[in-house]
């Protein structure tokens, strides 16, 4: 698989799952990946290994922001062939406990953060007449989790607008497809977070009997990023190594 040419997207690509799906994308042969992000600490060694890794700073929640920063990067490159929306925070809590700043927080960047994105790079999509938007949710879309209304709702949202998506940037002939990735547990800084009672039990009841790396989401996402994919849209996928069925 090879995505050779294309010019890449990717919010929150400075570290974690974001920042191994720029690798893989510089990888497999983009013209250019840009890591979009509010902080690169550590990025520099991304951008030596890789000449087609690039940065631009923006937060995701300020619409005027991400149009400059699309604007931008699209007079620069010619062309925005695939963006991941893969920008995304955590603030749990049980709902009696959860503030109004923990729930606009999740919400701004989760759900705002996606529509800001897409609602700038659909269209020009559209015009080039091709393109694959990624938006990462979450398996707790589809099941719910305690503590996590915020975050459940976000990610419902964002498997509910992937579908809408697929609907309206296909129009008029265009060839712009939309899918949703709906991580399991996956090792990351976030879930270094979690107690290691509740990764032991998430284990023993995955299939696969591990933890997801982010090799396995960026694998995925290179796949629907790739022609390989190219009769494949509005679907979410979930790669969570069986947890749920």
């Amino acid at each position: 698989m090879n995505i050779e040419g294309k010019v890449c997207l990717v919010t929150g690509g400075a570290r974690g799952i974001g920042r191994k799906i720029v690798e893989t994308f510089c990888e497999a042969g983009a013209k250019a990946v840009y890591a979009l992000d509010m902080g690169f600490d550590g990025y520099d060694e991304v951008t030596a290994k890789y000449p087609n890794a690039k940065s631009a700073a923006v937060n995701v929640t300020d619409a005027a922001a991400v149009k400059e920063t699309v604007d931008t990067i699209f007079a620069e490159e010619g062309s925005i062939d695939v963006l991941v929306n893969n920008a995304g925070i955590t603030r749990d809590g049980l709902i009696q406990n959860m503030s109004d700043e923990d729930w606009n927080a999740v919400i701004a960047v989760n759900l705002t953060g996606v529509f800001n994105m897409a609602r700038e790079i659909g269209p020009k999509m559209m015009t080039q007449g091709s393109g694959s938007i990624i938006n990462m949710a979450s398996i707790v879309a589809l099941t719910g989790n305690v503590g996590q209304s915020n975050y459940a709702a976000t990610k419902g949202g964002v498997v509910s607008m992937t579908k809408t998506w697929a609907k309206e940037f296909a129009r008029k002939g265009a060839k712009v497809r939309v899918n949703a990735i709906a991580p399991g547990f996956i090792r990351t800084p976030m879930t270094e977070k979690v107690p290691q009672k509740i990764l032991d039990s998430m284990v023993s009841k995955t299939l696969l009997a591990r933890m997801g790396e982010p090799d396995d989401i960026a694998n995925c996402a290179l796949w629907l990023a790739s022609d390989y994919s190219s009769f494949v849209t509005a679907q979410t996928i979930s790669v969570d190594g069986g947890l749920v069925i």
